[in-house]
């Protein structure tokens, strides 16, 4: 089974401005051939598909598409989407409720936000032949988008108060509820991805943090922990053969870019399991131009080296194969 994992979708503002005459595959470029390759393809939606609901007061960037370009998402063949981040409720409890029957109309699962808390919380499952593969999402960003028991939102779990030192956990009701729920959730799946959107938007350095909790939750039974939210990527870790995705970076958007810590590049993370064991993580470099993701042409050498360099610095080993145009990180590296 291959798993293709996809950090930040964002179709709002230039984007969508673009989608009113593009055809619905324009932002994925010619990483549709290798997407297609995929068994199941993930992406965190980084903005509220709808047509209704005004702009949420006090904050600086608010990110919405039209209902239709959803058709981008099928475009691509995306089976699941995160909603757990500090964009799906921009426009506000109304424009998130429109969102989700366009998702359930379409067939795109999504996890991590929700009408109530519940739902929020609720994983998403899709089955590749035997294999049903989990997915649960939550995020640090937006305590106060925090979903109620009766109050559309997302799954906040507090990650900076996760873990002190050795794993001497301080992150209290939430966070021993999201490793319960891993627990609870691995119990009926073959193979189980969490996805963190977690941290501040700059920065190469893993934190501390997410770090203790990425191993934690790969204890609790995550067999993938995928992360997200800052803009750039970071070096993938390994924990018992399980990878480590600390921030897959952007994928589509429309963002002005840092010439130093460059948001536009990213990769297509492309998983190779048998069955629920992982086994080798391969990384296709991408660059997003012209609101479109593209495959990394002659940069893609040094956009895998950054990975290599950073991926090294948390004990993780890596090669680029030339022939494939990837960084290949084999999980079992004793």
């Amino acid at each position: 089974m291959q798993i293709a994992l996809l950090g930040d979708v964002m179709l709002g503002r230039l984007v969508n401005r673009h989608l009113a005459t593009a055809r619905p595959a324009y932002p994925w470029g010619d990483t549709l051939e290798l997407l297609r390759q995929a068994d199941v393809r993930i992406a965190n939606l980084e903005c509220v598909l709808a047509s209704g609901g005004g702009p949420e007061p006090g904050k600086i960037f608010h990110f919405r598409s039209d209902p239709k370009n959803v058709a981008s998402l099928l475009a691509a063949g995306i089976d699941v989407v995160s909603l757990a981040n500090n964009h799906v409720l921009d426009f506000g409890p109304d424009a998130f409720r429109e969102m989700l029957p366009v998702l359930d109309s379409r067939g795109i699962l999504h996890a991590g936000a929700g009408p109530d808390l519940d739902a929020a919380r609720r994983p998403a499952v899709r089955r590749v032949g035997a294999v049903a593969v989990g997915f649960i999402a939550f995020t640090d960003n937006q305590p106060d988008w925090e979903a109620g028991t009766a109050t559309p939102g997302v799954y906040y779990v507090p990650v900076e108060d996760a873990a002190v030192g050795g794993g001497a956990r301080r992150g209290g009701a939430r966070l021993d509820g999201l490793l319960d729920l891993v627990r609870r959730t691995k119990a009926r799946v073959q193979f189980l991805i969490v996805s963190a959107h977690w941290g501040g938007n700059w920065g190469y350095d893993v934190p501390p943090r997410h770090q203790d909790l990425a191993r934690d939750l790969i204890e609790a039974g995550a067999d993938l922990v995928f992360g997200h939210s800052p803009h750039i990527f970071r070096g993938v870790g390994i924990h018992r053969n399980r990878p480590i995705i600390y921030s897959a970076g952007d994928f589509v958007d429309d963002y002005a870019v840092d010439p130093a810590e460059r948001n536009d590049q990213s990769f297509v993370f492309m998983l190779d399991t048998d069955g629920g064991a992982p086994r080798t993580l391969r990384l296709y470099p991408t660059v997003i131009a012209g609101f479109q993701a593209r495959l990394a042409r002659g940069s893609a050498p040094d956009i895998a080296a950054r990975m290599q360099r950073l991926s090294g610095h948390l004990g993780t080993l890596g090669s680029w194969n030339p022939s494939g145009r990837c960084l290949e990180i084999p999980l079992d590296q004793n």
